[in-house]
């Protein structure tokens, strides 16, 4: 009897350990009822048939990232470059993950290495080296619409380095450094246009102020001419009353006065202590005899005069100073 019991007793215990199944965080897994699946079991605790149920598969449900191995990939212009990749996916449905595909990572593999040799292939080198943001959106489209059926989702394919070969690369190498070189020798040569065009600028500028300044002196130079010239015809028009009004003894102090100035001159110049008159003195004589004239006239113009028959003042007569020529004896 207690052998039966212990018997009973380990079945049961048998029993609990084939039936209790929990399932961890981030999984789930497959449930097969006699070879046909039957549920995915969540994470948590779950008890099942033995001998009739049993797990299939465990899915890992996390977001995973699968590594492409490098390729050898000919681009469009026969240039050999080497690619790396690397892509990231997601379970969504466990059971068509399972039981829709047999080797879930290697078909996503495969599928992401054909689809990089198509899309980088249609591309030239400068395209592949230039697009990666292009090519990865392409492979994410291709590769996530072929995996939907699998119940997996492609999240990201990111390209992680591109290797053209040795020769390409310095060929590239020395055409950037020339890119640069014109790029500088373009940039240099704009600063110089554009200097010259300021200091073109400049140059019009104070030219069109130097005419300006030149155009306005000529201006005040003519309004003073103007002026100089109204002053002139002002005082000629004086001296001409004057002489209206006075007669040659007028005409006869103003000869006298720019000769005596005209005669002062040479006695003020530095390089002569003799000096010579050309003309005679008489003439100097006679016109400042005049000028005593006038000035007698205007100061005692009452003195010895004697009355006419009509009343009118008669002068005396003056005596005449007789002045020998020059060459008299």
């Amino acid at each position: 009897m207690e052998f039966v019991l212990i018997a009973l007793v380990l079945v049961l215990v048998v029993f609990l350990v084939l039936a209790v199944r929990v399932v961890k965080q981030g999984y789930v897994y497959t449930v097969e009822r006699l070879g046909k699946f039957h549920l995915a079991a969540e994470p948590g605790l779950h008890i099942i048939y033995p001998f009739i149920d049993r797990v299939g598969h465990k899915v890992n449900m996390m977001e995973q990232v699968l590594d492409i191995p490098g390729q050898e990939i000919i681009t469009a212009d026969n240039a050999m470059v080497g690619v790396d990749a690397v892509v990231f996916f997601q379970v969504l449905d466990a059971g068509k993950a399972a039981y829709e595909v047999s080797n879930l990572y290697g078909a996503i593999m495969a599928l992401t290495t054909t689809n990089l040799r198509t899309v980088m292939g249609s591309m030239d080198l400068d395209g592949t080296l230039s697009k990666r943001d292009e090519i990865n959106a392409r492979l994410l489209s291709v590769v996530d619409h072929a995996t939907s059926p699998w119940g997996v989702k492609i999240t990201r394919v990111e390209i992680k380095d591109i290797r053209p070969p040795r020769d390409i690369s310095e060929a590239m190498a020395r055409q950037m450094k020339a890119e640069r070189l014109k790029r500088a020798e373009i940039l240099e040569a704009e600063g110089d246009r554009a200097s010259n065009i300021l200091r073109a600028e400049g140059d019009k500028q104070s030219a069109i102020l130097k005419a300006e300044g030149t155009k306005e002196a000529a201006f005040r130079d003519a309004e003073a001419r103007e002026r100089a010239a109204e002053a002139e015809a002002k005082a000629t028009q004086m001296v001409s009353d004057a002489i209206a009004s006075s007669g040659s003894q007028a005409i006869n102090y103003f000869v006298a006065q720019e000769y005596t100035k005209a005669v002062g001159k040479f006695a003020d110049s530095p390089n002569a202590k003799t000096i010579l008159f050309p003309v005679e003195a008489t003439q100097l004589i006679g016109s400042l005899g005049g000028i005593g004239e006038l000035v007698r006239e205007a100061v005692t113009p009452a003195e010895g005069d004697v009355t006419t028959s009509a009343g009118a003042p008669l002068p005396q007569s003056r005596a005449r100073t007789s002045v020998p020529r020059t060459g008299d004896t």
